[in-house]
């Protein structure tokens, strides 16, 4: 990939917050975007009419994460230790086109359930679906309820606990705790002694929860991958059996450890095909993981998953993977967001605009669309080269409120 120049300005600038947006998700048809900011107001906005579809205050504190649930409903994370599960509103071919003048409360969606969680440590959920044809069933991790350096998966729409206090090996024998108690007494079934630096990790600043791809050693089966406080990233493999219980820990066991941060992971973003993972800090850094590689036990004492990418911007806050893993986007505390190629990370370009911190990025989902394809009646507005133009839009969002669309080349090799 050469470097191309990237866009001077967003293609489109939404303005339906009033305080610092902390999350973003754009919906797998591209068709609607979400946003929420830092008073638990979710707002979901069509890609058609640029229009607020529904817009309400789901949490009582700041957003943590938003998300489609399946196709019918929707996920969100607050501040508020609460996780609430919502009715996805209808989106009218309508609406689509020329959107809603005013929005109120009222047209906040219906609330399905909810959950209560520990949200200490600012780390947003990790949603993985059970099932293709039914992505309402879904297991989902969060940070443990009592200790914020350990983590909990739950079943969806049950609310079951499945697997408790991931990262706890051997349990602590103290009484008490602050829940930032990390696994400085918890050593991994896979500990050797290079790994003795390691065993203070702090609290869980980012969490992904996957299944390995069909091309890798142990495919198929459930990983945990955790940034955590220190500047480590430890991945998780699950050695129970498929849908037995455990708890404190058991029936996991630490793959890996890498720490190439010297601060606190600020934000995590795992590839879509769960090939590698990339981590940003407050300092200049950007840590690539290889997730299907180094899947052996013992070990290794020379070896590393984790790879340093050395930018020349400190201080970074958000990171996104584009869906074909080719290239990535970075948000800079200094607002600017800096693309990269995920093989060499030679720069691709710079956007500018956020007056302040990039919190949030998200990328269109990519879409495969032909010549010949068949268009629905609800469509026919948007022609296949139009559809491929918006899947690769790429979503900025930072504190000064903004939302910021920025239409993005391929970046194609060019003969």
């Amino acid at each position: 990939m050469s470097l191309i120049e990237a866009p001077s300005t967003p293609l489109h600038v939404l303005r339906t917050h009033k305080d610092p947006v902390n999350a973003l998700f754009c919906s797998r048809d591209n068709e609607r975007i979400y946003s929420g900011d830092a008073k638990g107001r979710i707002v979901i906005s069509s890609t058609r009419s640029l229009r607020p579809i529904a817009d309400w205050l789901a949490h009582t504190d700041a957003i943590l994460g938003v998300e489609e649930l399946g196709e019918n409903q929707i996920i969100t994370h607050g501040r508020d230790n609460k996780i609430h599960v919502w009715e996805r509103p209808e989106q009218s071919v309508a609406i689509r086109q020329v959107g809603a003048a005013t929005l109120t409360e009222s047209s906040a969606p219906t609330l399905c359930y909810s959950m209560d969680v520990n949200a200490l440590n600012y780390c947003r959920f990790s949603l993985l679906p059970l099932s293709s044809s039914d992505e309402t069933n879904a297991l989902l991790a969060v940070p443990n309820l009592v200790e914020s350096s350990q983590a909990d998966v739950w079943t969806l729409p049950s609310r079951q606990r499945l697997h408790a206090a991931i990262g706890d090996s051997q349990r602590t024998s103290s009484k008490f705790s602050d829940g930032r108690a990390g696994n400085k007494t918890g050593i991994s079934p896979c500990y050797t002694p290079t790994m003795q630096s390691f065993m203070s990790s702090g609290i869980i600043m980012a969490m992904h929860l996957f299944h390995l791809p069909s091309h890798a050693v142990a495919n198929g089966t459930l990983n945990l991958l955790c940034a955590y406080e220190d500047g480590g990233v430890i991945l998780y493999r699950r050695i129970a059996p498929e849908g037995t219980q455990t708890i404190e820990g058991r029936g996991w066991e630490m793959i890996w450890r890498s720490k190439l941060h010297m601060e606190s992971v600020m934000a995590m973003a795992v590839a879509r095909d769960g090939s590698f993972a990339l981590t940003v800090s407050a300092d200049n850094l950007v840590g690539k993981y290889d997730l299907v590689s180094p899947s052996k036990l013992p070990f290794p004492k020379t070896a590393s998953p984790g790879t340093v990418f050395r930018t020349k911007q400190p201080g970074n806050g958000a990171i996104a993977i584009r869906g074909d893993g080719r290239v990535c986007a970075v948000g800079g505390w200094d607002g600017k967001v800096r693309l990269y190629s995920t093989k060499t990370f030679k720069s691709l370009g710079t956007l500018v605009h956020h007056k302040q911190a990039c919190q949030a990025l998200a990328f269109a989902s990519s879409l495969d669309i032909g010549p010949c394809e068949v268009v629905d009646d609800d469509e026919e507005d948007m022609t296949p080269q139009e559809k491929l133009q918006r899947s690769r839009w790429l979503v900025s969002a930072g504190k000064d409120a903004r939302v910021s669309i920025w239409a993005l080349m391929s970046f194609e090799k060019r003969s």
